[in-house]
């Protein structure tokens, strides 16, 4: 059976091919050779636009995909493409720098290599993908569309360099996590204009497929305006009724969300400037997706309570991302499975660089601990992503996976089928892409983070709750040294306390504290009066280091020695019973919180969307690398919405957190919400609270009080324990977002602004001491020891500089949205840059 021209293209996944030559002149026919040498006709006259501009993607040595999409000029941005116009327009390439013209729709100059016809078609949404071969390595072109007497906007790509070639440097960003509806897209208007690179990775998280959801909430610039999906299906409330959010549903749903994404100018200046290899994550199709499956609470399980499969709904997201994608990848249209597409490839940057990019989401297993999981409690599925994909109780974790790997052992032989996110054909090929790679660098683009994200519930309550006694007992200290019968004297005071916070009755401590001190300034020995006076061992131990404590800071006055008392007993006794005898302290129990706060003593994974979530299989890879003494592997993730860089080791919970294996570098998200923020909206006004923020008023003259929440998710991650410089670096970009909230300007007056009140708070108690002691006290859990560098709380992108001797990342934080109003993207858009370094040989990463 003969197929027509649409028929092929349709079943040979909508890419035509177009091979450069050498001598083509700029206004001649069709002179490169062209599989889609359309028969349609040739567009003519000026009703035409190009309302997504062009993009190019996927280099190689020898080709390059471009793309764009063509309508009538009458058309809104986003509207669908009308059937029955169905036109052809042309595409030109040139060597010839035209630098100049970048921005413009101005016609390009010089000899070109492709010259031309290609179809536009209604059946994809009058999307145009070109594959252009025979060019040549390392060299950049310039291409244009032209539809009748309209010209697109310029764009321009460089080829990656041979495959043999020497290379002595790369530069590239890498992106993720774009969400239109809320913060600001400044930081692609500054790549735009600033940065010089060969390409740029994304990530995914393109767009999200979701509008109006409660985490797109918060504010955003002006110029985006919101979002109106031609169908949707709306997301169910709490309770089960119809909420106003929805997500996309049909072709068309995720097609509008395309094209109003890639029509903001500034997201169109970055595609035209620069070739984008690309992979999706989750939101391409649904929130923390698996396969054709979805978890939406309260919009997942069926009646059986197993997870909803959307096999025509995930069909759609293939295909809307595949049209507008300029990926050098296939759909498969007679495949009539969810499968259909292979989006997982690797690309060569000479001798310098593998890339191997990575499907993480279309052949992954359901989550180790799904939403069906029975609760007791209730006597239903869990339904919710607490407890199955985020704050993972470790030990549940474990026993679940451990249970899928022995049975999926005895059905399949392949232990990690049930327990997979990559599947095992890809599994199998990003071994063989690793070991079989002679280049020195082999970058891994990742859709999640790879690094260990765990919390030890019982360490983070029990500091909590030591941190919360402080007051009570520098109140209690101050009582006591009340009495007229201890003449005033704090050291007494403080033991006194002390003793009897660790279980010794009233009269014994005060005999006890007497005992002690006297022992002290006669030259006894002050441990053993405490003992003699009637003390336990471990009620005189903490009544030794409190004296010792208030002792030492006796010179600074009498409020610096209760504090440092108080300080004292509550980490050194306080915290010491609560980790010992967990909801059992009676310090528990006095807190009214026993029954609250019983199910968190123990160890939790924050994120097994993550890879935390695909421990096993994480192992095995590591230990490929390991094994194989394959050296240099980097991974470029997002997802997180946060900056973090650190070692990926073949067995976190070994001994010493295990060996490394390769370096895992995390890019925040351009615009969306920060995981600082998730974790603070979530824990609200929980217990757990003070171990994510610490709200700080700050009264400012001439504008009023402002309040930033403090990010301490950091420390309790386990960031370093902070200077008092460190700690005011780390609020200033909160800080300048809060005074442009108030009005404050942009330029000298803010910044002169933010400088006053740091100063200020500098000098000020309740930031001096009482944040930075509990910041302090929270690096003290020693989370994640792997991590050297924890941002939890940011915006922004990272642009790698690889030689063969290093790769340099620099995370560019931007700054926050201008929301006094005008609800802006900032002027001065780059809040800070931080640099991660690996050298070659090493799996190991520095930050300065």
């Amino acid at each position: 059976m003969k197929l027509d021209r649409r028929q092929f293209l349709k079943y040979s996944g909508f890419l035509s091919v177009s091979v450069a030559t050498g001598s083509l002149s700029a206004c001649g026919g069709s002179s490169s050779v062209a599989s889609d040498q359309s028969e349609l006709p040739l567009a003519t006259g000026t009703g035409w636009k190009f309302p997504q501009s062009v993009a190019s993607g996927d280099p190689r040595p020898d080709s390059v995909i471009l793309w764009t999409r063509v309508t009538p000029a009458s058309l809104g941005v986003a509207a669908v493409a009308p059937t029955g116009n169905d036109v052809a327009i042309r595409l030109i390439v040139t060597a010839t720098d035209n630098t100049a013209l970048l921005g413009s729709n101005t016609a390009l100059t010089g000899t070109t290599v492709v010259d031309t016809r290609l179809s536009v078609l209604a059946s994809f949404d009058n999307t145009v993908r070109n594959k252009v071969t025979g060019l040549q390595a390392g060299q950049t072109y310039f291409y244009q569309f032209i539809a009748g007497d309209v010209r697109s906007n310029v764009g321009r790509f460089k080829t990656a360099p041979a495959s043999n070639a020497d290379v002595a440097q790369l530069q590239f960003a890498y992106l993720t996590c774009q969400d239109w509806s809320v913060n600001h897209w400044g930081a692609m208007d500054y790549i735009a204009k600033n940065e010089n690179l060969d390409f740029i990775i994304h990530l995914g998280d393109y767009i999200y497929e979701t509008v109006g959801a409660a985490f797109q909430t918060g504010n955003a610039e002006a110029r985006h305006t919101a979002l109106q999906l031609p169908d949707g299906t709306a997301l169910l409330n709490a309770d089960g009724t119809t909420g106003k959010a929805k997500y996309a549903t049909t072709l068309a749903d995720y097609r509008y969300l395309y094209k109003m994404y890639r029509s903001d100018p500034r997201q169109q200046a970055i595609h035209e400037r620069f070739a984008y290899i690309a992979i999706w994550d989750d939101h391409e199709f649904s929130d923390d997706a698996w396969k054709d499956a979805v978890t939406y609470e309260n919009n997942s399980l069926d009646s059986s309570g197993n997870n909803i499969h959307q096999t025509s709904r995930r069909r759609t997201a293939n295909q809307a991302w595949f049209e507008f994608m300029p990926a050098d990848v296939s759909l498969d249209a007679a495949n009539t499975g969810f499968q259909n597409i292979q989006i997982y490839r690797d690309f060569q940057f000479g001798k310098l660089m593998q890339l191997v990019m990575t499907d993480e989401r279309l052949y992954r297993s359901d989550h180790v601990v799904p939403e069906s999981l029975f609760n007791p409690a209730t006597g239903k599925a869990l339904n919710s992503s607490m407890g199955t994909r985020y704050v993972v109780p470790q030990d549940v974790f474990n026993l679940v996976e451990g249970q899928k790997i022995t049975a999926a052992t005895a059905m399949t032989g392949d232990p990690l089928s049930d327990v997979s996110m990559l599947g095992k054909t890809q599994r199998d090929w990003w071994k063989n892409k690793m070991q079989t790679s002679t280049n020195t660098w082999k970058i891994w683009g990742n859709e999640v983070c790879l690094m260990r994200m765990g919390l030890n519930g019982t360490d983070a309550i029990a500091t909590l709750l030591a941190l919360n006694s402080i007051s009570t007992l520098a109140t209690n200290i101050t009582t006591t040294l009340s009495n007229p019968a201890l003449g005033g004297n704090v050291l007494v005071a403080a033991t006194l306390v002390a003793a009897m916070t660790a279980g010794a009755s009233q009269a014994v401590a005060s005999g006890a504290a007497v005992a002690m001190v006297t022992a002290a300034a006669t030259g006894g020995n002050v441990a053993t009066a405490g003992t003699s006076a009637g003390l336990t061992a471990a009620q005189a131990g903490i009544a030794v280091a409190t004296f010792n404590a208030a002792k030492a800071a006796a010179a600074a006055g009498t409020a610096p020695q209760i504090g440092a008392a108080a300080q004292t007993i509550a980490f050194g006794y306080i915290k010491p019973d609560v980790q010992t005898n967990k909801q059992n302290s009676s310090f528990v129990i006095a807190s009214g919180q026993q029954a609250a706060l019983s199910s968190f003593f123990t160890k939790f994974l924050l994120n097994c969307d993550q890879w935390d979530g695909y421990n096993s299989e994480r192992k095995a890879l590591m230990q490929h690398l390991l094994t194989n003494k394959i050296s240099n592997v980097v991974s470029v993730t997002g997802d997180i919405h946060g900056f973090f860089a650190g070692t990926v080791n073949d067995d976190f919970d070994a001994a010493g957190g295990g060996t490394p294996a390769m370096v895992d570098l995390v890019s925040a998200g351009i615009s969306s919400d920060s995981f600082f923020t998730y974790m603070k909206d979530g824990a609200g006004s929980t217990g757990l609270a003070t171990i994510i923020f610490y709200p700080l008023s700050i009264p400012v003259p001439n504008i009023g009080t402002i309040t930033i929440n403090v990010n301490m998710l950091d420390y309790t991650m386990g960031k370093a324990a902070p200077t008092v410089d460190g700690l005011l670096e780390q609020i200033r970009v909160q800080l300048t977002g809060a005074l442009t909230a108030k009005g404050v300007p942009e330029g000298a007056t803010l910044t002169g602004t933010v400088q006053a009140i740091l100063a200020g708070l500098k000098t000020n108690s309740d930031f001096n001491t009482s944040l930075l002691g509990l910041a302090q006290q929270l690096a003290a859990l020693g989370n994640n020891q792997w991590m050297k560098y924890i941002n939890s709380d940011a915006q922004g992108y990272t642009v790698v500089t690889l030689t063969p001797g290093k790769l340099v990342a620099q995370f560019k934080q931007v700054n926050k949205l201008v929301n006094n109003g005008t609800m802006t993207a900032p002027t001065d858009v780059i809040a800070r840059i931080t640099t991660a370094t690996v050298n070659s040989g090493t799996s190991a990463v520095s930050i300065s």
